[in-house]
């Protein structure tokens, strides 16, 4: 099996080397494991591309490369550059440092990667490690990912629903904030929405008197009820969702057909 990873931490981020351990187990003895990851950290720019200006890349080892864009540039560029045109059997994405549960996967760049390796017609699973208090004296904090992901991603190969579709389904795993040992299990659940959680942005003024402004995020340990994401990996589960790039609310459609035509 051939496959590609990426995130969005950036190419020197601790997550990729857990996913990169948990795509080598996949793939395989016989196997290959190309990673295109952002030079830089991209958290944030969901599924961005670079459209207006070129993106550098460059080999930093045995199928290894770094690019200076988003990680849905890193993924363009490992399908038509790196691997030219040997397309992979599987994208990964991740393991992200933090959740990407809930209105996290619209703001998620973890989430971009998977999103274009789906649109340009691959399977793809994006990776997510919830951090919280209960990890606090862990040396670890990727260890539930580590212990649990090779298993969650084959459990999502062998068992998994996939198709051929436009906007073909792809996946969005988030692992919990806890110990590899106090891991529930797998819940498969819809994307939730922390009600009252919002990014801000905060002022501050820099040493040189100019005003700049911080995105901020909200309170990440906030319920958002039964048979979602966010709430399954709060009470100790590994989350997973399937998703579509289609954002078309169907469920309006025949409504909106007969107050508009």
């Amino acid at each position: 099996m051939r496959i590609l990873i990426t995130n969005d931490d950036g190419i020197n981020a601790p997550g990729l080397q857990v996913l990169h351990d948990i795509a080598t187990e996949i793939a395989g003895p016989e196997g290959e494991v190309w990673t295109v990851a952002p030079a830089f950290e991209q958290s944030g720019v969901g599924h961005c591309i670079s459209y207006t200006h070129p993106t550098m890349i460059a080999e930093l080892g045995p199928r290894r490369f770094a690019a200076e864009g988003s990680p849905a540039d890193c993924v363009m560029a490992g399908l038509h550059d790196v691997l030219d045109g040997a397309r992979p059997d599987l994208v990964l994405s991740g393991v992200n440092r933090g959740n990407n549960s809930g209105e996290n996967v619209l703001y998620s760049g973890t989430l971009g990667g998977a999103m274009e390796a789906a649109l340009q017609g691959l399977p793809a699973i994006a990776l997510s490690q919830f951090y919280g208090p209960a990890m606090a004296n862990l040396d670890d904090p990727f260890e539930a990912a580590a212990a649990h992901g090779t298993a969650t991603v084959r459990a999502l190969l062998d068992h998994g629903l996939w198709d051929d579709a436009a906007y073909r389904l792809f996946y969005n795993v988030n692992f919990p904030p806890v110990g590899a040992a106090e891991v529930k299990g797998r819940k498969v659940a819809a994307q939730g929405c922390r009600e009252g959680t919002k990014f801000s942005v905060e002022p501050h003024l820099a040493p040189s008197g100019r005003r700049f402004l911080w995105v901020r995020g909200g309170p990440q340990a906030v319920e958002t009820g039964p048979g979602t994401d966010v709430s399954a990996n709060l009470d100790g589960y590994i989350s997973i969702t399937p998703l579509r790039a289609d954002l078309t609310a169907h469920d309006r459609l025949g409504e909106l057909r007969d107050r508009i035509e």
